[in-house]
């Protein structure tokens, strides 16, 4: 893969990068079979000769790898470039035509998404490094696919909330996303973002520490627990809700001993969770260390919080939820991980339909006021 850049000054593009690298790897003994160029505009036929002739490659195999809004895109590009039938000559392998078809429909419902935008606000600590959030942006983004909306994405700093406060900083979000994260930087931001989700009824996912971090919430300010917190952030609290399991406590090299890989789960019966899998056994990707506490487990319930997914023994917490708010949910594993774009995961899917009824109803409140306005002037 090489660069084929544009110069403006010049109007037109410059093959030199691509020759001078292609010469590079011959010299150490490398001769390419393929050469994808990446621009940001097609290249020419006679461009193309010229680049195959000094690279030595067929000039069918000099492929334009042209930048695309839409990444799920990029497969049609290159099928349309003749890619793939060059790998499979290259390989000396048959293969039907390929069916687009599906991507096609992705990238049509990606361009021109039927029922307008919505916002949801990711509050996380590494919101300057937005790739840190890369799996989670394409999930959100594959349950707008599924509910035709385009999701537009606000990344707030949890460090920022902690010194200005959520009101302002999470105005006129549709839903509110708290991810996966290590370490005690900004947590209490979080913390401050999910209160304001679940008194103010706003769509709230909660994923890892997201959801642990619920559970924290939700202890201190409707169980009553002054000083909830992680032992991974403070090791003797009065209230450990999130602790270490029972046999990782004396371990002190910590290297091995997450839940890495794909772990069962187990919903209960007439719970959002159940609604939105449709089944209540279930298999999600896991990576964490620190779990919900059991012995808090009947005060969380007692207050209205409702445990919804366990693991098969019933020994940890997998997934929680608030049935009296529109949209309250949080899981230990990371659903994002088996999200695709012709597949979405139901847990975004639904978040994202969470988000399209809380604008739908912001704008109904809005009119409603407006028409209040109108009336009390006449």
């Amino acid at each position: 893969m090489t660069l084929v850049p544009h110069i403006a000054t010049a109007g037109e593009l410059k093959t030199k990068p691509t020759q001078h690298s292609v010469r590079e790897m011959r010299e150490i003994g490398i001769q390419p079979d393929i050469l994808i160029c990446r621009c940001d505009r097609p290249i020419g036929r006679g461009l193309k000769e010229k680049i195959a002739l000094f690279s030595n490659v067929p000039v069918n195999a000099v492929i334009s790898a042209l930048d695309v809004a839409c990444i799920y895109e990029l497969p049609l590009v290159l099928h349309a470039e003749g890619l793939d039938s060059e790998i499979c000559e290259r390989l000396n392998i048959w293969s039907r035509q390929p069916d687009l078809e599906p991507w096609k429909r992705v990238v049509e419902e990606f361009k021109r998404p039927g029922d307008g935008v919505v916002l949801i606000g990711i509050v996380g600590k590494y919101v300057n490094l937005k790739d840190s959030y890369k799996s989670l942006h394409e999930a959100l983004v594959h349950g707008g696919l599924k509910s035709q909306v385009r999701v537009e994405l606000k990344y707030i700093d949890s460090e920022d909330i902690e010194s200005q406060g959520p009101a302002t900083l999470l105005a006129g979000l549709h839903a509110i996303l708290v991810p996966g994260g290590f370490g005690d930087r900004g947590v209490e931001g979080k913390i401050s973002a999910i209160r304001h989700a679940r008194e103010n009824k706003i769509p709230y996912f909660g994923i890892c520490l997201g959801m642990q971090l619920a559970v924290i919430e939700y202890a201190r300010n409707v169980c009553g627990l002054k000083g909830a917190n992680s032992a991974e952030f403070l090791k003797d609290g009065p209230h450990p809700l999130i602790a270490l399991m029972a046999d990782q406590k004396n371990v002190k090299d910590k290297g091995g001993t997450m839940r890495l890989g794909a772990y069962p789960c187990r919903i209960r019966p007439g719970t959002l969770a159940a609604n939105i899998y449709g089944r209540e056994d279930i298999q999600e990707r896991h990576r964490h260390r620190f779990e919900v506490n059991n012995d808090y487990r009947d005060i969380l319930a007692k207050a209205g919080m409702v445990l919804c997914g366990t693991s098969p023994d019933e020994r940890l917490v997998e997934m929680v939820e608030l049935p009296e708010h529109p949209y309250f949910i949080g899981c230990q594993f990371h659903p994002e991980f088996k999200s695709r774009p012709r597949s979405p995961h139901p847990l975004f899917s639904r978040f994202v339909q969470a988000a399209v009824k809380q604008r739908d109803s912001a704008g109904v409140v809005k009119l409603a006021e407006s028409v209040g306005v109108v009336n009390a002037s006449a």
